[in-house]
């Protein structure tokens, strides 16, 4: 029944632009599919194009699906109003790749009202009511946190040192996470002081504005915590720009492990990065397929994940990635 009232809307959209109506076989042919509609946060890192192309190619026609995609561009407001339209077009399932952790209860409540499962990837939700989502699969970004902090630790021990903090989207699972992980480490380490904190929105350009600003006013440091790939290259291009050696006159810690960024792992200018899996698309059509056989997916699955400095990158990691 949801199959069929999305191709009534197709229908009733090709006759009001006087399209011819799709040939019998098509119909057909979508019919037998699975729709999934994806609710994606924007396209502002490489991150989350990955994430994306890995749902695309995973949720394919060859492979059974219908998979429809909006970007909210980084607004929860347009999540929220893409997930009504989903449920109004009768879709199978929803993918939510969230903006924030909260203020999901309304709209998911609406979802699970008409029988519409809903998954959710990559950064979590807070709801009262967990049953208001079928499961959740993404990364543990506390541990990603700890981790970074680990190798500070290890680098540094309990010298002096200036840390700038590039946040990404204030509000967000990776976010909350990574900053929890580096507050915990700032208060092991006495001697470590956070000189500069600011939101980068997980942007290129935002992570190069922040840092030249910074030095524009001649605020002095030795790390730089980026809370992902995007805004450390940024950060990067800006150091360059003002004469300044990446990897030697400044430290920088990084997320994602995306594969441009481990290039400059092995070429030094990135001191450590953090593997942030975007590859769920596979993921997500395992826990679909389970479903749609009457199975039971576990409610949360953590991603495993790893970490990379020029002592543990090779060429043959580098060849293996899918991103």
């Amino acid at each position: 029944m949801k199959r069929m009232m999305i191709l009534l809307c197709i229908l009733a959209a090709l006759l009001l632009t006087g399209c011819a109506p799709t040939p019998a076989a098509d119909v057909e042919t979508y019919e037998d599919m699975i729709v999934v509609g994806f609710s994606q946060v924007g396209a502002e890192s490489d991150w989350r194009n990955a994430n994306t192309r890995s749902m695309q190619q995973a949720l394919s026609e060859a492979n059974g699906y219908r998979l429809i995609i909006d970007d909210a561009q980084q607004k929860q407001e347009r999540q929220i109003t893409a997930i009504r339209n989903f449920i109004h077009q009768g879709v199978d399932y929803i993918v939510l790749a969230p903006t924030t952790e909260k203020g999901w209860d309304t709209v998911l409540a609406e979802a699970k009202a008409a029988g519409v499962p809903v998954i959710i990837v990559d950064r979590m939700i807070e709801v009262e009511d967990d049953s208001l989502f079928t499961c959740w699969i993404g990364s543990d970004f506390r541990k990603e946190g700890d981790n970074a902090v680990r190798w500070m630790s290890r680098h540094f021990g309990d010298e002096p040192i200036r840390i700038v903090h590039l946040q990404g989207n204030i509000g967000s699972s990776a976010q909350l996470g990574r900053t929890q992980g580096l507050d915990a480490g700032l208060d092991e380490h006495p001697a470590w002081k956070l000189v500069y904190r600011n939101t980068g929105d997980f942007t290129q350009a935002k992570g190069q504005e922040l840092v030249e600003a910074l030095l524009a006013r001649k605020i002095g440091f030795d790390v730089i915590y980026s809370e992902n790939d995007n805004m450390a290259y940024g950060a990067i291009d800006a150091l360059k720009n003002a004469g300044l050696v990446p990897g030697r006159d400044v430290t920088i810690i990084s997320f994602d492990a995306s594969r441009a960024a481990l290039e400059m792992v092995m070429q030094g200018e990135i001191s450590y990065d953090v593997e942030c899996n975007p590859l769920h698309g596979p993921r997500v059509q395992a826990i679909i397929e389970k479903l749609e056989a009457g199975g039971k997916p576990p409610k949360l699955t953590y991603v495993e994940e790893s970490a990379f400095d020029a002592a543990t990158i090779t060429r043959e990691i580098m060849d293996g990635r899918g991103y």
